[in-house]
């Protein structure tokens, strides 16, 4: 029997929820952005979120579902998130959150989940909040749905090159697929296109109304070294800003060190350290 102050949180709490995902807007972004579109009636169908603190106060805030999400949690809420879930078979793909979180949870439980694919212990953390310094690519722009078919190879390769596995193993790609049409279809997806082929992409993989969250950068291999991508990312942050949120944000491996040099000509600014644990 758990003997911490923990609990699944439902509908009557959204407000309670909402004031903890507002303390850190970056590292709770996956989950205001969900709870923004359904209410948490939407984990019924797809996770569940837990509650940490005593009595009926909540001060910490946990994620279970594709992905576990840890959210303003102390050590403390760590040890009980931990007992929570270690009793259960593993269900998520990968641990994403703030490093000391994260990481405070992978070591309690690695013993009960097995061995992580891989542990990325220090990522850097960035947000953007003024227009970059570098001026911005005009030929960036926005993907139309009825280019999803010249942007999915994009997609695929930084997928297999970033997360190490091709995102077309499990269903031969259709869930991905349809993730990328639907950034696509929202005008969250950015491109710039040479002859049809896409040298340079990226997404607002996460958009709330504190920040715009930027994922699968990349840059054609044929196209590295030639200084696209400083402009190519100055034209996305510069379009969120105006368009979606008042913040950019990214969270990038700490030894891509061409890619941070990329954050930082782009006015990037360092907001702490992200760790991910992918199974």
């Amino acid at each position: 029997m758990l003997t911490v102050p923990i609990r699944q949180l439902g509908d009557s709490e959204r407000s309670t929820v909402e004031r903890i995902l507002d303390r850190d807007p970056y590292a709770g972004a996956q989950i205001a952005e969900r709870v923004a579109a359904h209410g948490l009636s939407w984990w019924r169908a797809d996770g569940r979120i837990y509650g940490y603190g005593p009595g009926r106060d909540v001060e910490s805030l946990c994620w279970s579902g594709a992905h576990l999400v840890p959210v303003c949690v102390s050590p403390p809420a760590v040890a009980a998130f931990a007992e929570l879930l270690g009793a259960e078979p593993r269900a998520c793909s990968s641990i994403i959150g703030r490093a000391d979180a994260v990481l405070g949870l992978w070591d309690r439980l690695a013993a009960h989940w097995g061995q992580a694919r891989d542990v990325r212990p220090n990522q850097p953390l960035l947000v953007a909040a003024a227009a970059p310094p570098a001026p911005a690519d005009p030929e960036v722009r926005l993907v139309r749905p009825d280019e999803v078919d010249a942007l999915f190879p994009a997609a695929v390769a930084m997928y297999t090159e970033e997360v190490g596995v091709s995102p077309l193993l499990d269903d031969g790609g259709r869930g991905y697929r349809r993730r990328i049409a639907e950034l696509a279809r929202s005008g969250r997806a950015y491109a710039r296109f040479v002859g049809g082929r896409v040298i340079f992409k990226a997404e607002l993989a996460i958009v709330t109304r504190r920040t715009a969250q930027v994922q699968g950068v990349w840059v054609d291999p044929e196209f590295r070294g030639r200084g696209l991508a400083v402009p190519a990312v100055a034209a996305v942050v510069r379009d969120a800003l105006r368009r979606v949120a008042p913040t950019v944000s990214l969270y990038v491996n700490d030894y891509n060190f061409p890619a941070r040099r990329v954050y930082a000509r782009c006015g990037f600014q360092p907001a702490g350290t992200f760790a991910t644990v992918l199974f």
